[in-house]
């Protein structure tokens, strides 16, 4: 339930910084929400919540983060949050699923481009942010957090597979 509880956090703080700092520059003259950052690392926890639990618990967890965004970033936010996750989320599934039995990596970058631009588009619209300012950064800002997350996961498993089954003389 660990990855439940860091999904749920992750999208708290991901509204609330949206709501006390609405648009942040996020470099190479591209702005974003503020909470975009976590948002890209929250794509990658709905999949791993996937894998563990299935697409059920993904839905209580929007559910859960929306109710709890409520408190902290406002209605209107957490509203938006949920709709854009649970939207997206089925944008996912439609590429994750079939694609994972060819890798996690492959199937998490794929999703997750899939997803962050449903998220992206569907999340500014009902906020009210303007969509055609903020969805370049939007999209490069959650592109650059999965590949924070996807990478080092790659490159672990790779020396791991290695340390194990070190090429032969």
């Amino acid at each position: 339930m660990a990855v439940v509880t860091a999904f749920i956090t992750t999208a708290v703080a991901a509204n609330t910084l949206t709501a006390r700092y609405g648009l942040i520059d996020v470099g190479f003259g591209l702005t974003a929400t503020a909470g975009t950052w976590a948002a890209g690392l929250i794509l990658t926890l709905r999949d791993l919540l996937h894998d563990l639990w299935g697409r059920a618990t993904v839905y209580a967890a929007i559910l859960a983060a929306a109710l709890a965004s409520a408190g902290t970033a406002g209605p209107q936010l957490a509203l938006a949050s949920g709709v854009a996750f649970a939207v997206s989320e089925l944008a996912d599934l439609t590429v994750y699923t079939p694609l994972r039995r060819h890798g996690w990596a492959r199937a998490v970058l794929a999703s997750n481009t899939v997803g962050a631009t449903v998220d992206s588009l569907v999340f500014l619209t009902l906020a009210g942010f303007a969509v055609t300012a903020a969805l370049p950064g939007q999209l490069f800002a959650k592109t650059t957090a999965t590949a924070a997350v996807v990478l080092p996961v790659l490159v672990s498993r790779a020396l791991l597979r290695h340390r194990l089954w070190p090429p032969r003389p």
